[in-house]
C-alpha cells in the first residue's frame, strides 16, 4: 500500500525531483520557484506549505517549505525521504550570527548541527550523536561557493528548540548563545539537526545553507521582506549545488 499522499503532502513520488530545496518559509519556496525555476509547477499546498517542481539549467529540482522548528521539518523531511523517493534535501534558511567570524548577510554552510533538542532520543542510541551534513553535498556546495566568489563560512550551527530563551537573568558569559559560541558554533537556526538525523536514518543526503539575517553580537538585523525575497546568493548556491548531484 502506498504511503502517499500523506496528511501533509498531497502529491506522488513522480511530482518531486531527486533534490529538494527546503526553506522554512513557504513564501520563500514560491519566490525561488517563480524567480529561478523554469516550467515550475505547484505540487503541494496542504496547510499552505507550498511546494514546486521545475528546472534549473536543465536539471529537475523541487522546492518546498518546511515550516519553523525541528518537529515541522522532521515531518516534511521524513516523508520526502521515505515516502516520495527524494534523495537530497538542501535547507536554505536564515540564521543568527553567534561568532565574530561571520557577518550579517554572509553565507554559512552547516558542516554539523549541534542541538538542544530531544529529537535524537527516538533512535535509542547508547550515547551522543553528532548530526552532520552529507559529504557529497558539502563538498559540492563549497566548490560552488568558491566559483561564485561568495563570502561564506563552513562550520557548526546550533539547531535550537527555543527562539525566546529564558536565560536573561544570567550573566552574559553564562547564557546559552555565549556557551555555544565558545565552542566555535557560527550561527543559530531551528531545523537542521532533525534534517541531518532523518537523512542519516534513511540513508539519504542533507545539507543546510544559511544567510546570516541578524547578529547576536552586533545587534544588526534584516527585515522580514529582505529575509523572504532578497537572500539570492544562498538560493543560487543551493541551486548550483543541485546541478552537480
Amino acid at each position: 500500500m502506498a504511503n502517499y499522499p500523506t496528511p501533509h503532502i498531497n502529491a506522488t513520488p513522480d511530482d518531486f525531483a531527486k533534490t529538494v530545496l527546503m526553506p522554512g518559509d513557504p513564501l520563500r519556496a514560491k519566490f525561488i520557484a517563480e524567480n529561478f525555476l523554469e516550467e515550475a509547477v505547484q505540487v503541494n499546498s496542504v496547510r499552505n506549505m507550498l511546494g514546486f517542481t521545475g528546472f534549473y539549467k536543465g536539471e529537475r529540482v523541487s522546492v518546498m517549505g518546511s515550516g519553523m522548528g525541528i518537529p515541522s521539518i522532521g515531518i516534511y523531511s521524513y516523508e520526502l525521504f521515505n515516502f516520495f523517493g527524494v534523495e537530497n534535501i538542501i535547507r536554505v534558511g536564515t540564521a543568527g550570527g553567534m561568532s565574530e567570524k561571520v557577518k550579517i548577510r554572509d553565507v554559512v554552510i552547516g558542516m554539523g548541527a549541534c542541538t538542544n533538542s530531544n529529537f535524537v532520543k527516538q533512535f535509542h542510541l547508547p550515547g551522543d550523536y553528532a548530526p552532520i551534513a552529507s559529504w557529497e553535498l558539502l563538498e559540492a556546495c563549497v566548490n560552488k561557493a568558491k566559483e561564485l566568489g561568495l563570502n561564506y563560512n563552513v562550520g557548526n550551527v546550533l539547531s535550537s528548540d527555543t527562539f525566546y530563551g529564558d536565560d536573561g537573568c544570567l550573566p552574559d558569559e553564562l547564557r546559552g548563545n555565549a556557551l555555544w559560541a565558545k565552542m566555535g558554533v557560527l550561527a543559530v537556526e531551528m531545523e537542521s539537526a532533525a534534517l541531518y538525523m532523518n537523512a542519516a536514518r534513511a540513508g539519504k543526503n542533507a545539507l543546510g545553507i544559511f544567510t546570516v539575517s541578524d547578529h547576536l553580537i552586533t545587534g544588526e538585523a534584516t527585515s522580514a521582506e529582505e529575509r523572504q525575497n532578497s537572500f539570492t546568493d544562498m538560493m543560487k548556491l543551493a541551486l548550483e549545488t543541485a546541478t552537480v548531484l
